[in-house]
């Protein structure tokens, strides 16, 4: 089975040392490098090509917004999945706009922390509960907005089925069992889904279906 390559990114030594070595007792997991600031991350993203960044928000020469803006855009493949003390909205909406998958808060459990990076890298959103309806209720239309695209335009009936399954937060897993699909025909809607729309993650996806009008606060819980 290959590994979930990571790159860690945090100016703290301690919390990366400490992360790594959590992250070193899974036999799926492999941190292939470590950045001390956000110029450094976006750099050995580049040169390493992680599965998932995972990262702080605030570090020296680039902080974690611009920088995750930077890592997506050079790298679209690269999941971003921010571990941070900060629980701000303006923190947490820069960062989703900016590309990030996931947004957890540094006191998550060690658990909580590998699913989220196995999570990510599935292509599934992960945002700390303490945030979820915050980050939906900022992303949704207004009532009176109106899709000036409509789903169905770009996306087929079954590929918004997935959507709205996604939105609701289930799992490959769960949304397969719920169409009566296998899990990798779930996995090729969600791709699918994902070029169409021109994004990277489940994350970016339901965000920007939010925006367009697409999916309602309904869909989402």
């Amino acid at each position: 089975m290959d590994k979930i390559r990571i790159l860690l990114a945090d100016d703290h030594v301690f919390v990366r040392q400490g992360t790594r070595e959590l992250l070193a007792h899974e036999d799926d997991l492999e941190v292939v490098a470590e950045a001390g600031d956000g110029e450094a991350a976006v750099r050995l993203a580049a040169e390493h090509k992680p599965d998932v960044a995972l990262m702080d928000i605030s570090m020296p020469k680039l902080n974690g917004i611009d920088a995750t803006r930077q890592i997506k855009a050079a790298n679209p493949g690269v999941s971003v999945l921010i571990l941070t003390a900060y629980d701000d909205d303006q923190y947490i909406f820069a960062l989703l706009e900016a590309g990030a998958a996931g947004y957890l808060l540094k006191n998550v459990g060690a658990d909580e922390l590998v699913k989220a990076v196995r999570a990510v890298n599935a292509g599934e959103a992960v945002l700390h509960p303490a945030i979820a309806r915050r980050v939906v209720n900022r992303f949704a239309p207004s009532e009176d907005k109106h899709a000036e695209v409509s789903a169905l335009d770009q996306l087929t009936e079954r590929e918004i089925e997935v959507l709205k399954l996604a939105a609701k937060g289930m799992k490959n897993q769960d949304i397969a069992h719920e169409l009566f699909l296998s899990i990798r025909t779930v996995q090729t809607h969600l791709s699918n889904i994902f070029s169409k729309m021109g994004v990277g993650s489940r994350t970016e996806a339901v965000l920007e279906a939010l925006k367009r009008g697409w999916l309602t606060l309904e869909d989402t819980f």
